[in-house]
């Protein structure tokens, strides 16, 4: 294992255009929440509605939504990570007349409203993505730039750490972990290099990760554009927080708070998350489960929501320059019916 010096230079390679990399050069502000303007498109139905924010970050998009409803919308905001709730409630003081704030994942939401004693809602927004103070200040291991603990609990209520993980599991674990959650290409070399290295001491730094897999990957397979660790982090974080299972049980609880024209507007950032909210939508509109050479449905099942983008919306040429942090999104919207 090479020193963590070295590791810092091969971590701020400025060939890696990362999100990271953009924060540290100030290229964008902390803090900017992604495509706005198309999540007030699809998710506003009325301008004094109730919507939940299932994911609040540090409020930017429901920020967003007060000032474009003229404070008339009323907003439920949650998040699974106390810190930002700390802060989003401080960001959106001058509006805490319209906003109620929880600490819960949103795979609660269902629990959430029937606490608060609400039946439906007029639309449901979910971004899906790391805000910029998770991977730039929240100290959790998150960011391959820094050298910090190895955490990635977005819930600190959580058992399980990524240090757990990295230093307990077998190799064939491992490797899968990093093939399915990560889609890593090296996922059994890393996995190898990851059970090699811990017999000398534990792997407890975001750095000493992300240099292990920088030279466990040949170099002339790193990608152009992104760290080699990119992946590796991927997979280990949505392994810690069961991110996946989360968004597969939001989805299902969401569709059935919605008033009858209300939306659900998602936005993801990789391909396994696009593919499932993809799939779910395309079950809730085409829930049909008889064979294909039956002449009429049989099984009753009816559509639950209109589909309302076919293809998937992505920012505009000008916010990704402005705000590097959205290139890979992808937004999908669905109507109740």
């Amino acid at each position: 294992m090479k020193n963590l010096k070295k590791a810092g230079k091969s971590l701020q390679h400025k060939d890696y255009k990362t999100v990271e990399n953009a924060i540290l050069e100030q290229k964008a502000p902390a803090h900017i929440p992604v495509m706005t303007e198309e999540v007030l498109d699809n998710l506003i139905t009325r301008e004094d509605g109730l919507y939940v924010d299932a994911t609040l970050g540090l409020g930017g998009h429901t920020k967003e939504i007060l000032d474009y409803t003229n404070y008339q919308s009323r907003i439920i905001g949650l998040d699974v990570d106390e810190e930002a709730i700390t802060i989003a409630s401080n960001n959106l003081s001058k509006y805490k007349s319209n906003v109620v704030f929880r600490n819960s994942n949103f795979s609660e939401i269902d629990r959430v409203l029937l606490d608060l004693e609400i039946e439906e809602v007029d639309g449901i927004v979910a971004d899906l993505g790391m805000s910029s103070f998770q991977l730039d200040s929240s100290q959790r291991g998150f960011s391959f730039i820094r050298d910090e603990r190895l955490d990635m609990r977005m819930d600190a209520r959580l058992r399980f750490t990524a240090f757990d993980l990295v230093n307990e599991m077998s190799v064939d674990e491992i490797s899968k972990v990093l093939k399915v959650y990560g889609e890593e290409r090296w996922s059994r070399r890393i996995a190898k290099r990851i059970v090699q290295t811990r017999e000398d001491k534990p792997i407890s730094t975001s750095a000493e990760l992300a240099n292990l897999v920088y030279e466990a990957i040949p170099k002339k397979f790193h990608p152009a554009r992104i760290h080699p660790a990119t992946k590796t982090f991927q997979a280990f974080r949505i392994a810690v927080n069961h991110e996946l299972d989360n968004i597969e049980e939001f989805i299902g609880k969401a569709i059935p708070l919605l008033k009858t024209g209300g939306r659900l507007v998602i936005i993801s950032f990789h391909s396994l998350e696009d593919r499932i909210v993809k799939n779910l939508f395309q079950n809730l509109y085409s829930p049909c489960i008889c064979p294909p050479d039956l002449p009429m449905c049989g099984c009753g099942k009816k559509s639950e929501i209109n589909i309302i983008t076919r293809s998937p919306l992505i920012p505009s040429e000008e916010e990704v320059m402005n705000n590097p942090r959205s290139r890979s999104a992808k937004m999908r919207v669905g109507e109740k019916l």
